[in-house]
C-alpha cells in the first residue's frame, strides 16, 4: 500500500491504489493504437471495464487563438493541421466560411475541383482508417493493400498541388490551380482500380470470423445515446440515424449530384466498417459525375470580388490600380462586414464547423472549431464500460478520431 503523501498519483477523484478488487491503468498517451496523444484512465474489474475518463489536451497548438491573430487568407495553410488525413475538407470548411461571411461565390469550375479534391480526400481519409483499425485488430494484410491504394490516391492530389498530406489546395474565393491535363485520365484510372480492391478488402474482412468476433456486438451505441454525445458522420449514420450534411444542409455542387448516404442498423463497429466501405463507393460515384461538369464549365477560377479577392496575375501587370489592391489584401488582410456566421461540412470524420465573429477588423474578433472527433472522444467514457479491455483498441480504432483536430 502506497504512503499518503503529496505526491499520491490522482486524477478525477480516481486513487491508483486500491483497497477493493478494482485496478486503474493509464491506456496511452504512449501507446501505438490510441491513434494520437489520447490517455485514457480505465478502472478495471478483472478484464471488464468499470468507468474510463479521456483525457486529452497533449497536442494542444491554441489554433483558434491562432486564428484570431492571423488575417484570413493566413490562417488558411493551419486548417491542414487539424484532421492532418483530410486537410483538404478543413481547408473547404473554413474557405466557405469566409466566403459566406463575405458574401462571395467561387466559380462554377472552383467548385467543380473543390468537390472532386474533397472526395478524393475522403477516399484517402477512408482507406487510411481501413487500414489503420485493421491492423489494430490484426488484420496485417489489409494494411499492406489498402496503403497501396491510398498512395495512389495521394499521387493525384500532389499531382494538383504538390503537397501529399497538408494539401492547402482551396483558397477563398476558388481555387489557386486548373486541373493538370492527365488528371482525369490518372483519376478515372485510379476508381477502376480502386472497385476491384474493394472487393479484395471485403472479401478478406466479412466473412472473416476473426474480423467479426472482434467487431459485431462491440461499441454498440443507440441512435439516443449518439444524439446525447453530438455523433456525427459515419459514427451516426451506423448507428441507423440517416444524416449527412452533403444532404441535408446541402453545400457546393453536392444539391446537383446524385448519391446515396449509406447507413446500418447495427449499431456497432462492424455496422460502420460496412458504412464506410460503401461510401468510398459513393465517392467514386460523384466523381464521375463531376468530369462531364468540369469539361462543361468556363475556365475561370477565382471569384471577381476586388474588395476581398486578389485580381487574376494579367491583370496584376497591366493594371497599376490592381496592383495596389492586390499589394493591400496580401499586406494587411481582407475586411469582413460586421456579423458572424456558420458553416457545417461533412468531413470524413463527421461534422465539421467553423464558426466566424468579425468586427470588421482583418483578424477574426472570435474563432471557434467544431471538430466531430472530439465529441467521439467524450462518448467513450460512455461506450467503453461494460467492455473488455481488448476491445478499447477496436473501439477507438472504428471511432476514427484524430487528435489533430481534437486538441487543435
Amino acid at each position: 500500500m502506497q504512503q499518503i503523501n503529496r505526491l499520491k498519483p490522482f486524477f478525477e477523484n480516481i486513487t491508483f491504489d486500491r483497497d477493493d478488487n478494482t485496478m486503474v491503468v493509464n491506456f496511452g498517451p504512449q501507446h501505438p493504437s490510441a491513434h494520437g496523444q489520447l490517455r485514457l484512465v480505465l478502472e478495471l474489474q478483472g478484464e471488464e471495464i468499470t468507468k474510463a475518463y479521456p483525457d486529452v489536451g497533449y497536442l494542444h497548438r491554441g489554433m483558434e487563438k491562432m486564428g484570431e491573430n492571423m488575417i484570413y487568407n493566413e490562417f488558411l495553410p493551419t486548417t491542414d493541421r487539424m484532421d492532418y488525413i483530410a486537410a483538404t475538407s478543413n481547408n473547404y470548411g473554413y474557405a466557405l466560411a469566409v466566403e459566406k461571411l463575405i458574401g462571395v461565390e467561387a466559380p462554377r469550375r472552383a467548385e467543380v475541383i473543390r468537390t472532386m479534391l474533397l472526395e478524393i480526400n475522403r477516399i484517402i481519409s477512408h482507406l487510411f482508417w481501413l487500414a489503420t483499425h485493421a491492423l489494430d485488430v490484426g488484420a496485417m494484410s489489409v494494411f499492406l493493400y489498402a496503403f497501396r491504394e491510398r498512395e495512389y490516391a495521394m499521387d493525384l492530389m500532389e499531382d494538383y498541388c504538390g503537397a501529399r498530406l497538408t494539401h492547402s489546395a482551396v483558397r477563398i474565393g476558388g481555387v489557386p490551380l486548373d486541373l493538370p491535363n492527365d488528371f482525369i485520365y490518372n483519376m478515372e484510372k485510379f476508381m477502376v482500380i480502386l472497385t476491384e480492391q474493394l472487393e479484395v478488402y471485403e472479401g478478406l474482412l466479412n466473412k472473416n470470423r476473426i474480423w467479426r468476433m472482434r467487431l459485431e456486438n462491440v461499441g454498440v451505441m443507440s441512435p439516443e445515446m449518439c444524439a446525447q454525445w453530438g455523433v456525427s458522420g459515419i459514427a451516426l449514420r451506423g448507428s441507423g440515424v440517416k444524416w449527412d450534411l452533403r444532404r441535408e444542409m446541402p453545400y457546393g455542387l453536392y444539391p446537383e449530384l446524385d448519391f446515396d448516404v449509406p447507413t446500418s442498423d447495427k449499431c456497432d463497429s462492424y455496422g460502420r466498417y460496412l458504412c464506410t466501405m460503401q461510401e468510398m463507393r459513393e465517392s467514386m460515384k460523384i466523381l464521375k459525375q463531376l468530369v462531364p461538369m468540369y469539361k462543361e464549365s468556363d475556365t475561370q477560377l477565382m471569384a471577381n470580388s476586388p474588395e476581398y479577392i486578389s485580381c487574376t496575375k494579367e491583370e496584376m501587370m497591366t493594371q497599376n490600380y490592381s496592383l495596389m489592391q492586390h499589394f493591400v489584401l496580401v499586406t494587411q488582410g481582407m475586411r469582413p462586414p460586421v456579423g458572424e456566421i456558420y458553416v457545417a461540412t461533412e468531413s470524413p470524420k463527421g461534422e465539421l464547423g467553423f464558426y466566424i465573429n468579425s468586427d470588421g477588423s482583418p483578424y477574426p474578433y472570435k474563432l471557434k472549431l467544431r471538430a466531430p472527433s472530439f465529441w467521439h472522444t467524450g462518448l467513450l467514457q460512455d461506450l467503453l464500460p461494460g467492455h473488455q479491455l481488448a476491445d478499447v483498441v477496436t473501439i477507438i480504432g472504428n471511432l476514427n478520431i484524430v487528435f489533430g483536430e481534437i486538441d487543435r
